[in-house]
């Protein structure tokens, strides 16, 4: 009897296959007590080495497959094992403790995972958790002498079912018999779902119990596209999807011819669809994929990815490969995001209970002004290339705003001695992801040109509720009445007071979401490059007068997340 389960769904498709269980080898280690503890961590260091050179190899073998933003999980990965502060943490265990080396790679491994897992309020940060973890496994397979799955024999068509992927799984997948992803763990942002986009292999991630609810060789069905796993269908459930999936390939041929359109509703508004970016290598994707722009790139990488802090020369390098890879489209660029739950081993910050609502992103930088103007420079100095424009994240208050504002014009300032002129065309917006600055949106909006509503934590203030905690992310509602009130508002008093007003979460490439977006005139969308051109293809479909009459018929009138979407499915049909 068929049975049905329910994930998110991470990479557009419909794949049916047996299953394939991913099953580690057991990596499980006797604790010791050691007395030859230079000759211990000389094993660590040789598994260390041959996790590289067996991760050089599998990079190598992925060329073809791959783009260069995948490829580079392969060196991320390398830059891991060759970490100082990882290695010097595993030695000094060893040798102050004379643990084993298996103890040793565990304790230290597992630190830095729980470390970068507790970071709830960055999903990008969180989900390389999975990295360490991945690094960690590998590097035990060779202590241990254990022979990690050759994923890259598969030879028939499957569907994966994992607890977890990791990226060097992905890497080694062919998809030519890959026809699907299923896990229990994991989300639209991690590198496995990435990779899966990439690939074009459906996946759903985040199941929690596939791996307990399915046998190898069993029938499976993923539909990628609602996040819907299907085990032993019935003849007719396998009829009807590989029709789904004839329609689907016919459908994503037609969105290909809409990489040059313009993003414009049935009733003629014109819109912009944007792409969300984490290093400028993304710009290649984001153009590929006929991005109108980037509406958010994710500067804290240049810090987190650096073990110096960035100058302001390796920052202008960085933003100018960013905006002349966009070809003359605007680029917008959020400042340092960084904080006491993204700790950087170069720049010491204080310890907190509650780092989400502590000391972070602009309120380091206001605290540090010499350290926000070497990147405000390195913007204004990109501006010379083409369109950029600065996002403050996390401002609450006008006063705030306005500090920054006027570090910038000092910034800007000390450029224009020597160029004259260069960033005066520089926009200034703000994240709106603070529930204050959202109700206090009229005064904000009078201060800045654009706002970039960030919902991934507008929601999570809004609900109290930490939307990595598996026990609470029932209250991660994007289309909660009341909340969806609050957005209108956000956007309303930016059009009010002559502001743009944009949006850079999730929330934004969510197909529920954006005819009441369309609705309430949102101008940007900003997304994953891989949602640009589904989301082209249903603006065109949408009439906004029509959708801003149902979202004020859902304000009045709807009470629940569960009678929103039964509004919008009605509506779209």
């Amino acid at each position: 009897m068929a049975k049905d389960m329910k994930g998110i769904a991470a990479s557009d498709g419909i794949g049916i296959a047996p299953a394939y269980l991913l099953v580690d080898p057991d990596l499980s280690y006797d604790k010791v007590k050691v007395d030859d503890t230079a000759a211990e961590y000389a094993r660590v260091k040789k598994a260390f080495q041959d996790s590289i050179e067996e991760l050089t190899q599998i990079k190598e073998n992925a060329k073809d497959r791959l783009g260069e933003e995948e490829l580079g999980v392969f060196d991320a990965h390398i830059a891991i094992l060759s970490d100082p502060e990882m290695l010097g943490q595993i030695k000094d265990n060893i040798e102050n403790n004379h643990t084993g080396a298996e103890e040793a790679v565990d304790k230290v491994t597992t630190a830095f995972a729980d470390m970068l897992a507790a970071m709830t309020d960055n999903a990008y940060m969180q989900e390389r958790a999975a990295d360490v973890k991945d690094v960690a496994k590998r590097a035990m397979s060779h202590l241990l002498g254990k022979q990690l799955l050759n994923i890259a024999g598969i030879n028939s068509p499957v569907v994966i079912v994992a607890h977890e992927i990791t990226p060097s799984d992905t890497s080694q997948m062919d998809a030519k018999f890959v026809k699907g992803i299923v896990t229990d763990l994991g989300g639209r942002t991690s590198h496995a779902a990435i990779m899966s986009r990439t690939l074009r292999i459906p996946a759903i991630v985040g199941s929690n119990e596939i791996t307990t609810s399915v046998e190898h060789g069993q029938m499976m069905i993923v539909d990628g596209l609602n996040g819907d796993a299907i085990i032993d269908p019935s003849d007719d459930q396998v009829k009807e999807y590989e029709a789904k999936a004839e329609a689907f390939e016919a459908e994503r041929a037609e969105w290909a011819k809409l990489v040059d359109a313009p993003s414009v509703s049935k009733d003629g508004k014109e819109f912009e669809i944007a792409a969300n970016i984490g290093t400028p290598d993304d710009t290649e994707d984001a153009v590929k994929q006929g991005a109108d722009g980037v509406g958010l790139f994710r500067s804290e990488f240049l810090y987190m990815d650096n073990d110096h802090m960035p100058s302001e020369d390796e920052q202008f390098e960085a933003y100018k490969k960013a905006v002349v890879g966009m070809n003359g489209k605007p680029v917008v660029v959020r400042t340092m995001d960084i904080g006491g739950d993204k700790p950087l081993d170069y720049m010491p910050l204080p310890k907190e209970e509650n780092p989400f609502l502590g000391y972070r992103a602009i309120r380091i930088c206001l605290d540090r002004p010499e350290l926000f103007k070497t990147q405000l420079r390195a913007l204004v100095r990109a501006s010379e290339f083409g369109p950029v424009s600065i996002m403050f994240p996390m401002i609450a208050t006008v006063a705030e705003l306005r500090q920054a504002k006027a570090i910038f014009e000092e910034a800007k300032a000390e450029v224009q001695k020597d160029h004259p002129g260069l960033g005066d065309d520089v926009k200034i917006g703000m994240m709106i992801e603070i529930p204050l600055a959202a109700l206090n949106a009229a005064q904000l909006a009078k201060e800045v040109d654009f706002f970039s509503i960030g919902t991934n934590d507008l929601i999570q203030y809004s609900f109290a509720a930490d939307r990595g905690n598996e026990a609470v992310s029932y209250l991660y509602q994007p289309l909660n009445p009341a909340f969806l009130s609050l957005v209108k508002h956000v956007i309303t008093s930016a059009h009010e007071n002559g502001a743009k007003a944009a949006m850079c979460g999730e929330m934004a490439g969510d197909e529920m979401a954006l005819p009441l977006l369309m609705g309430m005139g949102l101008d940007e969308y900003s997304m994953s490059a891989t949602s640009i051109l589904r989301t082209r293809s249903m603006m065109k479909k949408l009439d906004t007068k029509e959708w801003a009459g149902y979202v004020d018929e859902i304000i009045a009138n709807c009470a629940t997340v569960e009678e929103v979407q039964d509004f919008v499915k009605s509506k779209l049909g």
